[in-house]
């Protein structure tokens, strides 16, 4: 009995390794692209790049606040609070995902921490959260700007919605 209790302990949880993988993945494909947009490109100083006109577009944006630039009277204060909570629901969310131990709760779970960190990330090395992906269509011109750290979070947070 001793022996199974073992090796059954040793056997990683299910979803361990999608969570990690997804985590990992989604955090590295966020600083890439902003490295490339930030240092390669220099984005901030050209302001804006037509990619597939006018579908995609590359718009420089450093977002202070939460989602759409919303922000508060103190940014300074608010850049602390929102690095806090990121790291705050990262921990909160590995935590549950093992407690699930299902692959899809851990791959939601993954695209919202690889997001939620490199946004972080953004705050602690820019003070800001660089945003410079902008999508318009049809004759309508969208004013926002996002990243692949926004798209990984909106994602994990439907995929959680639908299979949580």
């Amino acid at each position: 009995m001793g022996r199974a209790m073992t090796a059954r302990a040793r056997k990683t949880a299910p979803g361990t390794a999608p969570l990690i993988a997804v985590s990992l993945g989604i955090f590295l494909a966020d600083r890439l692209s902003k490295w490339a947009v930030i240092d390669l490109i220099d984005l901030p100083r050209l302001g804006r790049m037509e990619v597939i006109d006018p579908f995609l577009n590359f718009a420089m944006a450093w977002n202070e606040g939460i989602n759409f630039g919303i922000a508060f009277a103190d940014p300074a204060t608010m850049r602390w609070v929102l690095i806090t909570l990121a790291i705050v629901i990262s921990i909160a969310l590995v935590i549950w995902a093992l407690r699930r131990r299902a692959v899809p709760v851990s791959i939601g779970c993954g695209l919202v921490i690889g997001g939620a960190l490199g946004n972080a990330w953004d705050r602690v090395q820019y003070g800001a959260v660089a945003d410079f992906l902008n999508m318009s269509c049809c004759g309508i011109a969208n004013p926002y700007a996002f990243n692949i750290a926004d798209v990984a979070i909106f994602a994990g947070a439907a995929l959680l919605a639908w299979k949580a």
